[in-house]
């Protein structure tokens, strides 16, 4: 008789911790249906170089296989918003993707600030014109980042909580483009290499100093990358890529789902 009161107690305790793990899922699944998400950015969060773009997104190149595309689609949210468009800087935020955000936008995510710094045209100057050339630009880009940025970026990030007061905000950075004495035979100096990836971190590195003075949540993707960089012989990310140059120095799809999609996902 005894053990078969255990026995019941037991099945009674077990029937209510499943009632409360159930509860705790309902309620995971109304908060995730309550969610309304923005995404914000550049090309690092449009998708440039992950292919599969919406042909409505124009020049912008929003790709079905970008990072808050993937997100959408595994968390279903309220809403989505993708304005996110290629080439973009900080003015370009502020000034022409912010409408959809409101009161009740719940969720906001964004990487922005290498334009503003010029990274494209170093790396183009990087590919044309030799080591000391390179140094050179990236100095400058590395002047502008310590500067003129954190103004930029402040001024973004304030009129994102501004138009969305009650959002989560995670800004993401960008990955570290080489991995250095790697399996490249040609192409740029290792000095170049060494010179590029230290102005990525420079530049992350002011990101996350001003995410942290706003409130926001850093989302640091280079621990994902890594052993995926240029020259590791699995990147997740374009180099030069003469047939369509807007790739280069863009992550493939598997740098959006390997690289971006799970510290996303990890933060949102």
């Amino acid at each position: 008789m005894k053990l078969s009161r255990l026995a019941s107690v037991a099945a009674t305790l077990a029937a209510l911790v499943g009632l409360g793990l159930g509860g705790a899922g309902v309620a995971s699944a109304q908060e995730a249906a309550a969610t309304s998400y923005v995404a914000l950015g550049d090309s690092y969060s449009s998708g440039v170089g992950a292919g599969s773009y919406d042909s409505s997104s124009g020049s912008c190149k929003r790709s079905t296989k970008a990072y808050p595309v993937l997100w959408k689609n595994a968390n279903a949210p309220a809403s989505f918003h993708f304005t996110a468009c290629s080439g973009a800087k900080t003015g370009d935020v502020i000034n022409n993707q912010l409408g959809p955000l409101s009161s009740g936008t719940t969720l906001v995510s964004i990487s922005i600030g290498g334009n503003d710094a010029g990274f494209a045209d170093a790396m183009t100057t990087c590919v044309l014109q030799g080591t000391n050339a390179c140094v050179a630009r990236i100095n400058e880009a590395r002047t502008y980042i310590s500067n003129t940025l954190p103004g930029k970026l402040d001024a973004v990030y304030s009129a994102i909580r501004s138009k969305a007061p009650n959002a989560r905000v995670v800004v993401l950075n960008y990955p570290r483009f080489y991995k250095l004495n790697g399996s490249c035979w040609v192409g740029l100096s290792e000095t170049s290499r060494a010179a590029i990836n230290d102005a990525s971190d420079h530049l992350s590195d002011t990101i996350a100093k001003r995410v942290a003075n706003h409130g926001f949540t850093f989302g640091d993707v280079r621990g994902r990358f890594t052993g995926h960089e240029i020259c590791s012989g699995d990147s997740w990310l374009h180099s030069v890529d003469w047939l369509n140059i807007t790739n280069s120095y863009h992550p493939k799809a598997a740098g959006q789902s390997g690289g971006y999609y799970p510290v996303m996902e990890s933060l949102a």
